[in-house]
């Protein structure tokens, strides 16, 4: 019964994922206003990092630790590198919403607007 219920909830965030995906991609692509828009952004973020740290999961998995034995060991040891590049990742991501989020206070100081569409009407 565990290894089923492990089953569905592993689907279950593998699907959650995918739905956080698709939930920014939507916000970035029908949305016009540039809030939403780095909001989705940031959403699609959030998607691929929990897909990247649900695929590089192993049930029943330990630390990367070489110490004596750990040949018997090896084969359930969990691969760092997703963790370590889903870390770096949430760094840059946090970098360009905070550059995205500086420009759009730019923007709305220049324009007085959030809007794409009044934005590419008024001439710089």
């Amino acid at each position: 019964m565990d290894d089923k219920l492990f089953e569905i909830l592993e689907y279950g965030v593998y699907g959650a994922s995918i739905l956080l995906i698709l939930i920014g991609l939507y916000a970035v692509l029908t949305k016009r206003s540039l809030i939403k828009i780095v909001i989705g952004m940031s959403i699609i973020d959030g998607g691929i990092h929990l897909l990247l740290i649900t695929i590089g999961y192993l049930k029943g998995g330990t630390a990367p630790i070489f110490s004596p034995g750990y040949e018997e060991a090896a084969a359930q040891m969990v691969d760092p590198v997703p963790q370590a590049l889903v870390l770096t990742a949430i760094v840059i991501g946090f970098g360009v919403t905070a550059v995205a989020l500086s420009l759009i206070i730019r923007l709305y100081r220049h324009h007085h607007t959030l809007e794409i569409d009044e934005i590419k009407r008024l001439k710089w």
